[in-house]
């Protein structure tokens, strides 16, 4: 049976599928000044589409799939969203992505229709320094309702923190009082350079090897990769419950790994976060008989994906924001 394998021997089970382009934070790594309707974006995909998607995909070998944004949780109908994904024979884990302001009204809801996995962004963990970063002063709000997604049991609940130079670089002993009681992943991910935020990359970015050195040094050891796991090296420590995992899109060897595929709101595949071309599937979308067209599509566009990506020369692609595809 045809899978998702591409050139190098990657194969690709998971899928991150921006549902929304539009997004609700000021954070200003990402959109500083709020985010800006682009009149030439076409309509987000519908929830049929999603779902011809999506067993497209599955049909290949895709597991696992992420819903991100933006912020999905401003799609009204990400709840049937979710449960169009849960229903797709072959999915294995249906992971959201978001800010978590919803999670408290929605999280029930969610899980309830096959939620199985939880990233929410907290940046920091006092609050005025989040208010900061983010452009809203809801943290004991998110907490709250990352709370009460630990009570439901999903199979993983992860934080993310950009690492930011001067903003969020002090909040680690912060992080780690919060990891010791808790069973969750939190992710520190580098900031990386986007079409629009190289003066805020200069000044506010911190190597992400430094932060490992120093969880080293504090007897935190490296765990084996999941086949089908996101980019992060996981470290674990016998005096926590939690785990840190670092994304480090600047390390030598991060694209050696890479097992995912992405999918913005409007339907056009992208082979990597930072590549430079688009390839449109939503003409392949509209009627269940064209299956076979999709993934035969699938096949040959992976065929193309390069080895690596150009943030070293900073090639920075068509991401004008992370929040353009979801990160």
């Amino acid at each position: 049976m045809a899978s998702l394998i591409d050139r190098y021997g990657r194969r690709f089970p998971y899928l991150r599928l921006s549902v929304i382009e539009a997004c609700n934070f000021r954070c200003s790594y990402c959109l500083p000044k709020g985010y800006q309707a682009r009149p030439d974006l076409p309509r987000h995909l519908g929830v049929d589409e999603i779902h011809r998607l999506l067993t497209g995909f599955a049909r290949l070998g895709m597991r696992k799939v992420r819903l991100t944004g933006g912020e999905p949780s401003l799609r009204r109908d990400l709840t049937d969203i979710i449960g169009v994904a849960a229903a797709v024979p072959g999915v294995e884990k249906i992971a959201l992505t978001t800010n978590g302001v919803l999670l408290p009204q929605r999280i029930d809801d969610w899980r309830a229709a096959g939620l199985s996995h939880l990233n929410v962004s907290v940046d920091a963990l006092d609050r005025a320094r989040f208010a900061e970063i983010t452009g809203h002063d809801r943290l004991p709000h998110i907490l709250d309702g990352i709370d009460r997604a630990l009570a439901l049991g999903l199979s993983a609940v992860k934080l993310n923190a950009v690492l930011l130079r001067g903003l969020n670089d002090d909040q680690l002993p912060a992080f780690l009082d919060y990891l010791r009681d808790r069973p969750i992943s939190l992710r520190f991910i580098e900031l990386m350079q986007t079409g629009d935020n190289l003066e805020y990359f200069r000044r506010h970015h911190y190597r992400a090897e430094a932060l490992e050195d120093a969880l080293q040094t504090e007897g935190w050891s490296l765990l084996p990769r999941a086949a089908d796991a996101g980019p992060a090296r996981e470290y674990a420590h016998p005096d926590y419950r939690g785990r840190i995992g670092i994304i480090a899109p600047y390390s030598r060897d991060f694209c050696a790994g890479c097992n995912r595929l992405r999918v913005t709101s409007s339907g056009d595949l992208r082979l990597c976060l930072f590549g430079n071309v688009g390839i449109p599937l939503r003409p392949l979308l509209q009627d269940d008989d064209q299956a076979d067209e999709l993934q035969a599509a699938l096949i040959s566009q992976l065929g193309l994906k390069a080895l690596g990506h150009g943030l070293h020369e900073g090639q920075t692609g068509l991401t004008p924001h992370l929040a353009s595809i979801g990160g």
